[in-house]
């Protein structure tokens, strides 16, 4: 008897599984109607838009009639589009890895300044990055001017020849790398610093205690304790690099020969300039594959890694 009454008691103590059932579906419901406004936002200003972008993609260019693949079809066709896709792929890898090393370099160095002397040159290293794109690319456009450029004064004081940065194919394309990497240099700085300052001291301590050198310090304690950081970082900025429309478009303009372009500012120059939209929104939709398929590697590097932490 004793013991059918203890068991009574404790049954009434506990919350029974249907309550905590109802709990659960009330916080839950809870959540999902304080998420529903960005949900909307999102909806509307992300999901909607792709969506009509791939409708408009398949239509002529009066808009009047569906084509299906056709616009795809037609732009694979064009060898100034075909220049763009190897442009826009060439210019996202190589700006990308250059910020990536020359951001890590920096943060790198600026991780072993005392926190005094930290802060000011971690504002005045950060000053690319704050400045708009576009306000910055025209002062670069000035340095880059064939008349009256300063870089290439300062070339001929040491004697250099002067260099025809706008007005030859390979020297727009480097043109463009440069203001991409000193515009986004500093982004990829930031974020390797703080993961820098997230790895923990004591790993370091003990790696010189075994005698590691500075180089293996590096390879076998710094990278690996930063590689999560590392891949969403770069692929944050290939989202964003391919993206690119502010320096092209003042910078170059697609040109010399429309062999600068990308996809983001060729899809302006048909879609708006030459007045076919549909053709226009075919080349932003050709973004997505590339980018889905790096995300999808990148993204399952990174949970892999996180299983084998676990």
């Amino acid at each position: 008897m004793a013991d059918g009454a203890t068991l009574a008691i404790a049954q009434q103590g506990a919350p029974s599984g249907s309550s905590l059932k109802r709990f659960a579906r009330r916080r839950s419901t809870i959540a999902f109607v304080m998420t529903l406004p960005l949900l909307l936002v999102i909806g509307g200003l992300v999901a909607w838009p792709a969506g009509y972008a791939i409708w408009l993609s398949m239509l002529n260019r009066r808009m009047n009639t569906f084509i299906g693949l056709g616009n795809f079809e037609i732009l694979l066709d064009s060898e100034t589009f075909r220049m763009v896709i190897f442009q826009s792929v060439f210019f996202a890898v190589t700006a990308v890895i250059l910020k990536a090393l020359i951001g890590f370099w920096l943060a790198h160095m600026l991780h072993h300044i005392p926190t005094k002397g930290q802060r000011k040159w971690r504002g005045m290293l950060l000053v690319p990055w704050v400045i708009p794109p576009a306000l910055s690319t025209l002062g670069w456009w000035w340095m880059f001017d064939p008349s009256y450029s300063s870089i290439n004064w300062l070339l001929n004081v040491f004697a250099v020849p002067s260099v025809p940065w706008l007005g030859e194919p390979w020297w727009a394309r480097i043109s463009v790398i440069i203001v991409n990497v000193w515009y986004g240099a500093p982004f990829f700085m930031i974020m390797y610093l703080a993961a820098l300052k997230s790895v923990p001291e004591q790993l370091y301590e003990a790696a010189a205690i075994d005698g590691a050198s500075s180089w293996q310090r590096l390879r076998y304690v710094t990278l690996p304790m930063m590689r999560n950081i590392i891949s969403i970082t770069v692929l944050f900025s290939l989202i964003v690099t391919f993206a690119n429309y502010d320096i092209v478009r003042v910078l170059t303009n697609g040109g010399p020969r429309d062999l600068t372009h990308v996809f983001a500012s060729y899809a302006f120059q048909v879609g708006i300039l030459a007045g076919n939209i549909p053709r226009g929104a075919a080349v932003s939709l050709f973004m997505f594959p590339i980018l889905a398929v790096i995300a999808f590697f990148v993204l399952r590097g990174i949970n892999r890694r996180n299983k084998e932490e676990m």
